[in-house]
């Protein structure tokens, strides 16, 4: 009879209502803290590309060149993409809930900053400032969903980080060229300042999931950041204005890639070799999270890339104006939205290696449907392609941050995730460069091509010569000349978009085998299935 009484008593007591209660209340809190940390995320993205529609209007009233104004996205990329590896060491230092809440404060001061520009001078270094800090926002949120949520309870999580990471650089160009038809360009920023204040609050109110670690401001390796810091800068900057200097041609290009390659020799060697590194290299030796970071930097082409090119045909051949762009791309922000709530199911009960192999398909299946531009394709002819993208990109991108870090232990997640975010800016980075240098090198191999057959003896040239309408006071052949030549630009511009993205869906095909190189992971942080 002791002896059973005693084994009683050595059972744990089944939980009271005050401990659920409590359990409950705790669950409540992160997900509000999630949340409100998701929406920062969003803005972060947000103004990634929230100028992009409306740099005319910018650059005429702060009265800069076009060669100046592009630097007002250039300097936003740049300085976000120095501070994306920096966050997890950061935030360590300071506790997530601290440097969150100092991130969004900074980004939506600077927001305020950048709406009282007076010269592109100003706008530049605001920018800059909003870029740094909407940097450390990005990786610190990616980080707290695996500290706030047990592994069960993580996929719906993450299907909203993706779905935040893949929509809002879709939504910046239509939500900017919206704001500025119906106000001004300042408020592209002055719409940040009220989301920012009340993130900034919640965050702080209900996140407090770490402690900061002070004591490692006296092993931070200045060293370290500096190379970093010039190493990321100098290439977004080579990839960012490579193609538009054809690249080596240029004696600005080559300086600034020689600077970005000694950078990075002495950031690797000095990562490699300092027993506190401002940035660790460890979590590229877990296979999975190697394979899952390569995975995020090419559908990061993908999706950067393909977000370009469209809104540039419609614009450039199509003549669309911000709203019917708007509307045309809204049909992949939508796939997204209906294919996330049957993306956390999968995730739950496929294999992942599987659903991403499915979701990589489905990108390289729409961007092959979408390399048939013409001049007549419109809304209609390009649903399906962006509504096929669209699905997979979601897909994919789920499996991609599942399988980062499902196998690796939760210190490492905080470093981790800036690596991660990293990879996928500089996937953006390389994906324009290339993508634009396809289109340049392209359409002037088409126009010759096409100019080359533009003989008098070919039936169709000679009768649009004969057939062309005259105009008072010109001579017909000089009207013919004319607009012959505007329609081989037109064609030859077609023809470039359409190469560059069959490249876009030749990604998408090398892409699709990469997770078959790995065993198959447990997302509830257990060891690989063999």
């Amino acid at each position: 009879m002791s002896d059973t009484t005693s084994a009683n008593t050595d059972l744990p007591s089944p939980p009271n209502e005050a401990m659920l209660a409590a359990a409950r209340a705790k669950a409540r809190r992160n997900w509000f803290g999630f949340f409100a940390m998701a929406f920062g995320v969003f803005m972060a993205f947000l103004d990634i590309q929230i100028v992009a529609s409306s740099l005319n209007q910018i650059r005429a009233g702060l009265t800069a060149s076009i060669q100046e104004i592009a630097w007002v996205q250039s300097a936003y990329l740049i300085a976000e993409v120095i501070a994306i590896p920096l966050s997890g060491y950061l935030s360590r230092i300071f506790s997530t809930r601290v440097y969150f809440t100092i991130s969004a404060l900074g980004f939506t001061i600077a927001s305020a900053a950048c709406a009282m520009a007076w010269n592109i001078e100003s706008m530049i270094v605001f920018r800059a400032l909003q870029g740094f800090l909407g940097g450390g926002m990005i990786p610190s949120a990616f980080a707290a969903l695996y500290i706030m949520f047990p592994p069960e309870k993580r996929i719906v999580p993450q299907v909203i980080t993706g779905l935040i990471a893949t929509s809002a650089p879709i939504l910046g160009p239509v939500l900017g060229g919206y704001i500025t038809e119906i106000s001004s360009w300042h408020w592209l920023f002055l719409i940040n300042l009220v989301p920012g204040l009340l993130i900034a609050a919640a965050v702080w109110s209900l996140v407090d999931i770490d402690r900061p670690q002070p004591e490692l401001w006296k092993v931070v390796d200045i060293p370290g950041v500096l190379t970093m810091a010039a190493f990321l800068g100098a290439t977004e900057w080579v990839l960012e204005e490579g193609p538009a200097k054809n690249w080596f041609d240029d004696s600005t290009i080559i300086f600034w890639a020689a600077f970005a390659a000694a950078s990075g020799a002495l950031f690797f060697y000095r990562v490699l070799t300092f027993e506190h590194p401002i940035v660790d290299l460890r979590p590229f030796k877990n296979m999975h999270f190697a394979c899952a970071n390569l995975a995020a930097m090419l559908l990061s082409v993908s999706l950067f890339a393909g977000n370009y090119i469209l809104p540039l045909f419609l614009g450039q051949v199509r003549g669309y104006n911000s709203q019917q762009i708007g509307e045309t791309l809204m049909v992949t922000g939508a796939a997204m939205f209906l294919v996330a709530p049957f993306c956390a199911r999968l995730a739950r009960t496929m294999d992942l290696r599987v659903m991403f192999g499915i979701g990589c398909s489905l990108v390289a299946l729409g961007s092959w449907n979408m390399a048939n531009l013409t001049q007549d394709t419109g809304f209609w002819e390009l649903a399906l392609p962006q509504f096929l993208r669209g699905a997979g990109l979601m897909m994919a991108l789920v499996c991609c941050s599942t399988l980062s870090f499902s196998t690796l232990p939760a210190s490492a997640v905080k470093n981790a995730s800036g690596l991660y975010s990293l990879m996928r800016n500089l996937g953006g980075a390389f994906g324009l460069a290339a993508i634009n240098t396809i289109m340049y090198s392209r359409q002037a191999l088409h126009d010759r091509h096409l100019l080359e057959s533009l003989t008098v003896s070919r039936t169709p040239v000679r009768d649009f010569f004969t057939n062309i309408p005259a105009l008072p006071g010109t001579h017909d052949y000089l009207v013919a000349v004319a607009r012959i030549m505007q329609t081989v630009q037109t064609q030859a511009t077609i023809l470039s978009y359409n190469d560059a993205i069959i490249a876009i869906t030749w990604v998408g095909c090398f892409t699709i085998p990469l997770f078959m190189l790995v065993s198959r992971p447990n997302i509830n942080n257990g060891p690989p299935i063999e």
